[in-house]
């Protein structure tokens, strides 16, 4: 493998032994070898080292390395975007005449990469979450990959990953969780059975609006089959990026721990107000999810919620222009509290009737919670409701 660790670069950019605070950021598109022993030995896999930055990058390594460490994984690969990782797990594990289960509780952008993959004769059952403990049924000989989202999106439904870990045995299914939504802070799906995880680590991880990248951690075999599909389509992600993710991912237990105890401060106060219809967050006590949740969340259950306003979709719209302080915008994750009408935005790339099919409503909205003072937040909720 090209390139193997964040040490490689102890040599040049450390000549006194004194590492830097801040990994350095390396935009070099390629390396000078010594000699043609020592590219040998690089691409051979005996020492660590860099040759082109498609291969890798020693800024790039370092996040990995943290993210891998977060999430309980002997390793990880970084790219450029989430849906770069998802498809790059799509891409690496399947081939035509494999079946594959997706649930329609999933980010939209799965359905059009859902298109690609049937037209390379990938055969593709879609379920509602609810229907998650009935996966038996669906689950077939041919059947190689089960790729969950729980607390899933929009929805914050609970999919219970040991149960599926079980079903997807059966066939020696690999399953994928996408814990974007939870964040290793409350939740670590490979110990819970999962085979790979996956993160838009534009999110929570980086934490602050300024950054694309895709995360997948595994185990080092996995890397290894990851990263060859990573080099060949050249979605290895840029170092300044790369150095923007480790900067967030030192104040992300922080951010995280907040968010988690705004949300559910948030969720308390929305269940008590009468033009709020259906809730769902986790963390509550009566949420469909609670009891999957304890088992496999800790430290909370994240900063995400969506509930309906009102009665319709003007209602929605009126309460979200009425706010001041929580940000009309798409995303999750970030130090500001954003609010949207999935319908309208995240769900855009599913025809209209697959937008309704597993519960979204157009009045539906998605809050995810941020860390100002909770007061602002529920000062502001409170006023824009007057809106509606």
């Amino acid at each position: 493998m090209y390139g193997c660790g964040a040490e490689s670069m102890n040599d040049p950019l450390t000549p006194y032994g004194n590492r830097p605070m801040v990994t350095p950021i390396v935009h070099a598109v390629n390396y000078e070898y010594r000699d043609f022993e020592v590219l040998r030995k690089i691409t051979d896999g005996e020492i660590d080292g860099y040759t082109y930055h498609r291969d890798d990058n020693p800024t790039v390594r370092a996040v990995e390395k943290k993210i891998a460490a977060l999430e309980g994984a002997e390793d990880c690969v970084i790219c450029t975007s989430g849906m770069a990782a998802c498809t790059l797990v799509y891409l690496t594990f399947l081939k035509a005449g494999d079946h594959l289960i997706l649930f329609h509780d999933t980010y939209g952008a799965h359905y059009k990469v859902s298109l690609i993959l049937e037209r390379l004769g990938v055969e593709i059952t879609w379920l509602d979450a609810d229907k998650s403990g009935e996966l038996d049924r669906y689950v077939k000989p041919n059947t190689t990959m089960i790729f969950i989202e729980t607390p899933t999106n929009p929805l914050c439904k609970i999919i219970d990953i040991a149960a599926v870990r079980r079903a997807a045995g059966r066939s020696g299914a690999r399953l994928v969780v996408d814990n974007t939504f939870a964040t290793p802070f409350h939740q670590h799906p490979l110990a819970l059975g999962a085979h790979l995880v996956v993160h838009s680590a534009t999110k929570a991880l980086g934490g602050h609006n300024d950054l694309m990248a895709g995360a997948i951690a595994g185990s080092k075999e996995d890397y290894d089959k990851l990263w060859f599909t990573r080099q060949a389509i050249g979605s290895t992600l840029d170092a300044y990026s790369a150095s923007l993710l480790e900067r967030g991912l030192k104040t992300f237990s922080l951010r995280a721990e907040r968010m988690a105890s705004n949300a559910l401060a948030v969720a308390q106060w929305l269940r008590g107000q009468p033009k709020i219809g259906r809730l769902r967050y986790p963390g509550l006590p009566d949420d469909p999810g609670t009891a999957v949740s304890h088992r496999q969340m800790r430290n909370g259950y994240g900063g995400l919620m969506a509930f309906d306003i009102g009665q319709s979709q003007e209602d929605a719209k009126r309460f979200i222009s009425a706010l001041r302080v929580i940000v009309h915008a798409v995303s999750l994750g970030a130090t500001e509290t954003l609010i949207c009408i999935p319908y309208l935005t995240t769900m855009l790339y599913l025809p209209p009737e697959r937008r309704t099919i597993f519960g979204v409503n157009p009045n539906t909205v998605r809050l995810s919670v941020g860390i100002e003072p909770i007061e602002r937040i529920l000062e502001d909720l409170n006023q824009a409701l007057n809106a509606v």
